[in-house]
């Protein structure tokens, strides 16, 4: 199966399976108009007089030459040889990253929030050390034989618990000699409650840190306000600009969300970038679709057109030696994702968890609240392993229209939870984010085959 689009310029064509991407000239591309899934060693006379108005015989007859070679080397047309893993046990994985849900409770009150503005539709609580003990405790112990674990501290806003966080992380630092264990820390901040204390810590402790901000004033302030309903620009972006400078400008994600208010998102990428930001994820809204400011299927041409716009942005940046770092553009072909990831996507309820205040198990933060998909009880010491398992048993071959999707060996299947909130079945994708997913990755294999031409 093979997949080709044209895009800034640029004829793509992804072999599907084997993930080989190769940027064409126009008669290589128009000859895999004739080709269904393989490349036979002499080329059929009706695809030369199909394209011999448009080209000469010798450039068709050299350019299937290299499709046919492309073939025999097993780089295109090549046969899907995930399938074989589906029934590995290596799916069912232990368990290797958690994300303490340290704070269900929120001092902003941001209109999209898909925690239920903080409190994720439970009761408003944080916390304790006590349980954030166990988390870690948990996490030891189910790891198994793993040795780098990694834990997100999240809420709500989890600056709220920034005594519990420290101790947290002092507490499983303890255990990494003993244990043989390597944590890597990361946390998501809406950058309020920021100071100098908080960002030294988050700095010498966190390996990664997410900082919450949607682009232009107008645009954040709409969106992100404090409880007395004030705006948040003002007041974040001198803490987030030092807490990135201490870093030395390494290893943050400027996060950011776009709404029907903001179908320009890259005017907001740009606004981000230029307050000194290079490292950049904006992410659509996803809700209810009676809301003024959901995505929906009315706005997904707008959406599309804007990825491609911003592609072409960023392409001329990074051309002109730019470090813009658009988090949706990144695909590392040479580095290629393993098979069981190819297959999975997401490793929510399998190798990742989410444990929130009073100690309850959910596969991720998304899922939190969805009392069927409770998994445990990290206080009562319980885990249901069955449910793990059909997590790890859950992969792009269950759903049916991702088995069969071009994208499905960079996507996974998609996101579980979103597939059960929008679509009531977690094996059906959600349609709108799934088009979305398309474009980003088509924007990205250009983008990084387009790069990879300039440099040779």
């Amino acid at each position: 199966m093979i997949h080709k689009y044209k895009l800034n310029g640029y004829g793509v064509v992804l072999d599907v399976c084997s993930g080989a991407v190769y940027c064409v000239d126009d008669v290589t591309y128009d000859i895999l108009d004739y080709l269904e899934d393989s490349v036979e060693e002499n080329i059929d006379k009706s695809i030369i007089e199909r394209l011999n108005g448009k080209y000469s015989d010798r450039e068709i007859r050299e350019a299937y030459d290299e499709l046919y070679s492309a073939f025999k080397g097993g780089l295109i047309f090549s046969k899907d040889r995930c399938k074989d893993e589906v029934g590995s046990e290596l799916l069912n994985s232990p368990i290797k990253a958690m994300c303490i849900n340290i704070s269900h409770d929120c001092n902003m009150s941001c209109e999209y929030c898909f925690a239920s503005k903080g409190d994720f539709g439970c009761t408003r609580e944080l916390m304790t050390f006590d349980t954030a003990k166990k988390c870690i405790d948990f996490l030891v112990v189910n790891s198994q034989g793993r040795r780098n674990l990694e834990v997100e501290f999240f809420g709500g806003e989890p600056l709220m618990a920034f005594d519990t966080v420290k101790k947290t992380v002092e507490y499983a630092r303890g255990l990494e000699e003993k244990y043989n264990k390597n944590f890597r820390f990361t946390i998501t901040t809406n950058g309020i409650l920021l100071d100098d204390d908080k960002i030294n810590f988050i700095n010498k402790e966190m390996s990664t840190v997410v900082l919450s901000l949607d682009g232009r004033k107008e645009i954040n302030d709409k969106m992100r306000k404090t409880l007395g309903d004030q705006g948040t620009y003002d007041r974040i972006i001198p803490k987030f600009k030092r807490l990135v400078e201490l870093r030395g400008g390494e290893n943050y994600y400027i996060r950011g969300t776009f709404t029907k208010n903001n179908l320009d998102f890259s005017e907001d990428i740009l606004h981000i970038y230029n307050l000194g930001f290079n490292k950049i994820s904006v992410e659509p809204v996803v809700g209810e679709e009676y809301t003024d400011y959901t995505i929906d299927k009315d706005d997904l041409g707008d959406v599309l057109r804007e990825y491609e716009k911003l592609l072409k942005i960023v392409y001329d940046m990074k051309k002109r030696g730019s470090n813009i770092d658009f988090y949706r553009f990144n695909i590392d072909l040479k580095r290629s994702p393993c098979a069981i990831k190819r297959l999975k996507g997401c490793s929510c309820g399998n190798e990742f968890i989410a444990v929130v205040p009073n100690g309850d198990i959910f596969p991720c933060h998304q899922f939190v609240g969805e009392e069927k998909f409770t998994m445990g009880n990290v206080n009562a010491g319980t885990f249901n392993g069955e449910l793990k398992k059909a997590f790890s048993e859950m992969n792009m071959y269950k759903k049916s229209k991702c088995s069969e999707c071009w994208a499905r060996m960079f996507c996974g299947g998609g996101c579980n939870a979103n597939n059960v909130h929008y679509t009531g079945d977690i094996k059906k994708p959600y349609s709108l984010l799934c088009e979305i997913e398309k474009k980003r990755i088509e924007c990205a294999l250009m983008l990084n085959v387009a790069l990879s031409e300039q440099r040779t």
